[in-house]
């Protein structure tokens, strides 16, 4: 029984792992940009497949095909910041035709993807596949390591630069207050290209975990999506530890939820805890409830 425990807690911190990167780089774009930015599934996907091409097609060292991964999916996000949500923004577009246009880019981003690479799964791991490492009576891959302790790593770099750094301050006062921080003198434009190339990097850094772990194929970054940006609002938005309770209670109820009702509703479980905490609890774990003004 204790076997069974362990194994179903190492799979659910690997996917609360992934959730909690998706989340927080949702985050950064969401609370600069103040609108649901679809374009970050894409992005996720991106990562995966920008490694498969410099690794498999190019055939350059894996870890810095990594590196060269991450990169340009930070650089993907700049350019559609830059080419369309900007510009959309400048005309003075509302949220609805911001989100809308990053459904857009999904759309035609995923399409981009399936026309180069196919519809079929693709792979970037490479050499024998071993067995797990033993665990009180489970199993867990170097990969699932790896993910897992990244996870915590950059978790922690991004609350650090959040709070300690100069732009990390900055992209705090333009997700509070744009029009505020535009008047103290913040470049909001500046901040929110920071804000997307962040988030998106850390995207690209997930969706090539996740390929390391089940493989990829052009509608990954979807899935991986919705569970992050469920961990985000259930943990409370614009709360980096709220992200990762968020992540690691979604984690764990899908986990065991497969295991005792069926894989089938890992996705279901996930909304109807985002509908539980929407309807008792929509500020999340760690989220301020808003008081309303009366005039």
């Amino acid at each position: 029984m204790i076997e069974l425990f362990v194994q179903i807690l190492i799979l659910s911190l690997n996917s609360a792992s992934c959730f909690i990167l998706v989340g927080i780089g949702f985050l950064f774009c969401y609370k600069a940009s103040s609108f649901i930015n679809f374009s970050h599934g894409v992005i996720v996907a991106s990562g995966a497949y920008f490694a498969f091409v410099s690794e498999v097609w190019l055939g350059i060292p894996f870890f810095i095909s990594i590196f060269i991964a991450i990169a340009f999916s930070a650089l993907l996000g700049c350019l559609i910041n830059l080419g369309i949500y900007r510009p959309l923004k400048n005309e003075g577009a509302s949220s609805l035709i911001l989100l809308l246009a990053s459904l857009g880019v999904y759309i035609v981003i995923q399409n981009i993807i399936s026309l180069i690479f196919g519809d079929d799964t693709k792979s970037i791991r490479s050499g024998v596949v071993k067995e797990g490492i033993a665990i009180l009576g489970a199993r867990i891959t170097p990969i699932q390591i790896t993910t897992i302790f990244v996870s915590i790593g950059l978790t922690t770099l991004v609350w650090v630069f959040l709070r300690y750094s100069k732009m990390g301050r900055a992209m705090r006062a333009v997700a509070n207050d744009a029009e505020l921080a535009r008047i103290s003198g913040i470049d909001s434009d500046r901040v929110i290209l920071w804000a997307f190339g962040i988030g998106s990097g850390l995207a690209g850094i997930a969706g090539i975990l996740v390929a390391l772990d089940v493989d990829m194929t052009p509608t990954m970054g979807m899935n991986a999506l919705m569970m992050g940006v469920v961990a985000m609002i259930i943990g409370g938005v614009g709360s980096i530890p709220g992200v990762a309770l968020g992540a690691l209670l979604l984690g764990m109820a899908q986990q065991f939820g497969a295991y005792y009702i069926s894989s089938q509703w890992q996705d279901a479980i996930a909304f109807i805890i985002l509908f539980v905490f929407l309807l008792f609890r929509p500020q999340g774990f760690l989220g301020r409830k808003v008081k309303k003004a009366t005039i």
